[in-house]
């Protein structure tokens, strides 16, 4: 029993002895991780976004619709939602995800990460709207939390480890002030990279250490690829995202039906989001999302 509470999470009890003991028996992230790759069909997707684009500013993307569909599979199976610290397993409250904007498409430009909050029941409208904001913000000015990081990188570098250093205690012991956990983007419920924006494909990513983000999901550039039909086998245009999930949180049963929401979203938005010409949010409940 910890004897602290967190600004960001509740302490989960109940929890079987075997899922209770894995924090103490993988006390990190990585050597908790398992990886996988999922492959989705876009076409529907294409034509979906082409008429959402024609009737709604700021456009949306892929990118904008893997990032809605993996906020409404965290919110519809909230047990991925979750994290350890200082051995044990707390539920998050609320959905957050973050990801890296480049400020310019050239070596030398810096990325800016950004943390966005996820509302259950947000339309896919106001949430790509407020995606874009975000990045376009991100790319005219500084961010709170990017002059914090900046301040603290004029110091010698031993005071910089001390600082992380008392950061990961006062964590651990949660005591770890929520104004600093707020806009901090290492503390999200997933991280998602678009490395397809910047011509990188087919990568597994590491979890960060620091930090309570337990899945990362890395978005590959679009390809033709093979899938397996009743008549044969078809070549279509697909997506593909690799996944590294923190194994502690949860088993593979509620992971894999976590990634049934997303696929239900990605290839038939017009089904599972409505008409693009309306304003397009999730339609289904739990159990029609498991249908094959």
């Amino acid at each position: 029993m910890p004897l602290f509470s967190r600004p960001d999470g509740d302490l989960i009890r109940g929890e079987a002895p075997v899922r209770r003991i894995m924090p103490y028996l993988m006390r990190g992230r990585n050597e908790s991780c398992v990886y996988q790759e999922s492959l989705y069909r876009i076409a529907a997707a294409r034509v979906w976004l082409k008429a959402y684009n024609r009737v709604h500013h700021p456009r949306a993307t892929l990118f904008h619709l893997v990032a809605y569909a993996t906020a409404v599979a965290l919110e519809t199976r909230p047990r991925l939602n979750r994290f350890v610290s200082g051995g044990r397993l707390y539920q998050r409250r609320g959905v957050s995800i973050s990801f890296v904007a480049k400020k310019a498409f050239t070596d030398e430009a810096p990325g800016a990460t950004v943390k966005l909050a996820a509302f259950e029941g947000e339309s896919f409208t106001a949430f790509s709207a407020r995606i874009s904001t975000q990045v376009e913000e991100a790319r005219e000015t500084d961010r709170a939390v990017d002059k914090e990081v900046a301040l603290i990188m004029r110091l010698p570098g031993p005071v910089v480890r001390l600082l992380v250093g008392l950061a990961r205690g006062l964590d651990h012991w949660n005591l770890y002030p929520g104004f600093m956990i707020r806009d901090d983007p290492m503390y999200a419920s997933i991280f998602l990279a678009n490395l397809g924006s910047v011509g990188v494909s087919d990568v597994f990513h590491h979890l960060y250490e620091y930090g309570t983000v337990s899945i990362f999901g890395a978005v590959s550039a679009p390809r033709r690829a093979t899938f397996a039909t009743r008549d044969g086998v078809s070549a279509e245009e697909a997506l593909s995202v690799r996944w590294t999930f923190d194994e502690r949180i949860d088993d593979a049963f509620s992971c894999a039906r976590a990634l049934v929401l997303v696929q239900k979203v990605l290839e038939d938005p017009g089904r599972w989001l409505g008409p693009p010409e309306g304003t397009p949010a999730w339609l289904g409940t739990e159990a029609e999302a498991q249908e094959p």
